[in-house]
């Protein structure tokens, strides 16, 4: 058996989940933390100087968020794995960061060894989902029903949780790097396909679908 370890780079604006985290991987023979980083910008920027094998990383976090830095990281590096390890236990979150081209989802309940089986997992290029959240995934299909969400693209979901969250479109638009025109224009989509008329309504149709931490 070879001696390589798994490196191993960890995001997420909390020092002290890092840290948790951190000392969690400790344990474990064949994984290594080699770096953090506590933004999705940050990890855009260092990740390609490290090299990790994975890239743990959490979705809500200030500025440009996991599901855009997950774009940035694949646009230089397409071959990086990513694995989410989020507070939020939808189904939603999971479906748009594997469409992101993550490698897998779980939620930070999860137990330190269900951490490292998803790394490893990662690691070899499997697609690895939290039991309960695949089930859910399952159980959606089978039943058919849809979230009036789903219909919204990539770029219109990513506006709308920040919308949710009470960010202007000013805000928005400095930190996804595009014009407020377009945000404009994006927030006229969303709401047209979400029935909304204001920005209370979306935070009200986010709260519902479960899409923003209590």
């Amino acid at each position: 058996m070879s001696n390589h370890r798994i490196k191993v780079m960890l995001v997420d604006d909390h020092a002290v989940v890092r840290m948790g985290f951190k000392l969690l991987l400790q344990g474990s023979p064949d994984i290594e933390v080699i770096g953090e980083a506590q933004s999705g910008e940050e990890a855009v920027r260092l990740f390609q100087a490290l090299a990790p094998d994975v890239l743990v990383m959490d979705i809500s976090m200030p500025g440009i968020g996991g599901l855009e830095a997950i774009d940035r990281v694949l646009a230089k590096d397409p071959q990086q794995k990513i694995l989410v390890l989020s507070a939020h236990e939808d189904v939603m979150h999971a479906r748009r960061v594997l469409k992101a081209g993550a490698a897998g989802y779980l939620t930070k309940r999860s137990a330190a060894e269900v951490l490292m089986e998803a790394i490893r997992a990662a690691h070899k290029g499997h697609l690895y989902l939290e039991p309960q959240i695949a089930q859910a995934m399952a159980m959606e299909q089978v039943s058919g029903s849809k979230n009036p969400v789903d219909a919204l693209s990539e770029k219109e979901f990513k506006v709308f949780i920040e919308l949710a969250k009470g960010k202007s479109v000013q805000d928005i638009a400095d930190v996804m790097s595009l014009s407020p025109r377009t945000i404009g224009t994006h927030l006229y989509n969303i709401k047209q396909k979400l029935d909304a008329a204001n920005s209370a309504e979306l935070a009200i149709i986010a709260m519902r679908a479960g899409l923003l931490e209590p």
